[in-house]
């Protein structure tokens, strides 16, 4: 028996030594379920159907905390331990949360933020935790269905009037009408609709109603339409006053007047009245009639012959706007006719202005043999002198004149004959400082008139008009000598001064 006793020993020793190696992986099993099963729950405090649920365009206000279960590893709260917990809640398109993320330094205490949406639907709603520190977090008990509802049917349905016909004026319709309606509720389903059918107006009325009204979760609506129709046009009829001779001749202006009616929408333009006041035979007139609809009627009165018409005078020998040079000015003279009654008395001519610069010539005084004045006729043109430029001892542009400060210059230039000495415009000559062109070529004046005041003579043996430019002393530099005619024409020449 004693064998068979150590052989037990033996075999019980050995299912202790089993149980000694056993035990603690089974034991060390079991934490590690248990520190899954135990983490720190996140946790909200969704009520379904209360704080789930929100109208699109509105919010909700959902809180948040942690709860601690000392079972996973960590006795206490893990977000107390000196690393916060921080809780971001994942929301999905169309979904805002704020604040968010939310931190946590201890357990058991809510922390509100708001959801808010625009857009009907149903959302999942989870939540993640980021902490430091050994901890760890079951995030599923903070995961919920956010629920955003469409918002409820408050406007009744949308009624709009469909018509057709040729529509004129101030609402007025000048065809048949055809009147039906369109109903429509995006939000909920028509109940009930009155008076929504086509209706067609083939006859003329000053206005005939028709209403359509509907009915949808949202409430009741009316729309109503007035129709007017006028298809009929109006009257018109025209007269010329005063009456032709016996042969059917008018020798001053006839005014043709309208007269119009409308029995339904009424007259809106008459005419126009018009006064024929031009010469010839055959002539016209038309007016139109338009009621406030549109519609429209013309009259026309003809036969209306008219002789009334003066002279034709005329300008001839010069243009208007010419330049001629004095002493080839061409002759003017006075042109009358008449392709009716005739020339009774021609125009006769007259002028002013000259001899240079601007002339005025008009013929006036014409009569035909029916009595009609003819109208004055005009034409304005210049005259210049005949200029040939500027003679030595001056040279002309663009050569610049060398002269010694405060010496007199025979300024010479002929007009071809001698017109006084009346030739200069008022103020003129004039001189002025000018830059000198260094480019320009430079020539000496080499005649020197007898020192004296500036003045003006004629020499008929060489057809020449000189003028005395007396200069200054103290000039330097370069300046313009600017001569100006009586006709308006400026010239001008470049001298330098040297000392």
């Amino acid at each position: 028996m004693k064998p068979f006793s150590r052989i037990r020993r033996k075999a019980g020793n050995s299912n202790r030594r089993r149980l000694g190696i056993v035990l603690p992986v089974a034991l060390a099993f079991s934490v590690f379920v248990s520190g899954i099963a135990l983490a720190d729950n996140v946790q909200n405090n969704v009520t379904v159907g209360g704080n789930d649920t929100f109208v699109a365009g509105g919010s909700t206000s959902i809180s948040y905390r942690i709860v601690a279960t000392s079972g996973d590893g960590q006795t206490g709260c893990n977000a107390s331990d000196g690393s916060p917990a921080v809780v971001t809640i994942n929301t999905p398109a169309g979904v805002t949360a704020s604040p968010n993320p939310l931190t946590f330094n201890a357990c058991s205490t809510f922390q509100p933020t708001t959801f808010s949406s625009s857009t009907p639907g149903n959302y999942s709603i989870t939540v993640s935790v980021s902490d430091p520190g050994p901890g760890t977090y079951n995030t599923s008990p903070a995961a919920f269905t956010l629920k955003v509802l469409a918002p409820p049917d408050t406007t009744p349905p949308v009624i709009s009037s469909n018509v057709s016909g040729t529509l004129g004026d101030n609402g007025w319709y000048t065809s048949d009408v055809n009147v039906s309606w369109s109903v429509s509720d995006p939000e909920s389903a028509i109940s009930s609709t009155s008076g929504c059918g086509p209706a067609t107006i083939s006859a003329d009325t000053a206005g005939q109603s028709f209403t359509c009204t509907a009915t949808s979760l949202g409430g009741t609506n009316t729309q109503s339409v007035t129709i007017k129709r006028d298809a009929t046009a109006p009257t018109i009829s025209g007269s010329a006053s005063p009456a032709p001779n016996g042969s059917g001749w008018n020798n001053t202006d006839v005014s043709v007047s309208f007269t119009c009616a409308d029995n339904l929408s009424g007259v809106a333009s008459c005419g126009p009245n018009q006064r024929l006041g031009g010469e010839g035979a055959g002539q016209s007139a038309s007016g139109t009639a338009v009621d406030h609809a549109g519609n429209s009627a013309s009259d026309t009165v003809s036969g209306i012959n008219i002789d009334k018409t003066a002279p034709s005078v005329s300008v001839t020998g010069v243009a208007s706007g010419a330049t001629y040079t004095l002493g080839s000015v061409p002759a003017a003279g006075c042109d009358t006719s008449d392709s009716l009654s005739g020339v009774e008395t021609a125009a006769s001519l007259s002028q002013s202005g000259g001899p240079v610069g601007s002339v005025t010539a008009t013929c006036s005084g014409a009569l035909d043999s029916a009595g009609n004045a003819g109208p004055s006729a005009s034409v304005t043109y210049s005259v210049n002198y005949s200029w040939s430029g500027f003679l030595r001892p001056v040279d002309n542009l663009p050569t610049i004149n060398v002269v010694k400060a405060g010496t007199a210059v025979p300024v010479k230039f002929s007009l071809s004959g001698n017109h006084g000495l009346d030739i200069f415009a008022a103020g003129w000559p004039k001189s002025v400082a000018v830059p000198c062109d260094a480019t320009a070529p430079a020539d000496a004046v080499d005649e020197i008139a007898t020192p004296g005041s500036s003045g003006l003579s004629y020499e008929a043996s060489s057809d020449q008009y000189t003028y005395v430019w007396k200069t200054t002393k103290t000039w330097s530099g370069c300046r313009q000598l600017q001569v100006k005619l009586a006709d308006g024409q400026t010239y001008m020449a470049t001298f330098r001064f040297t000392k």
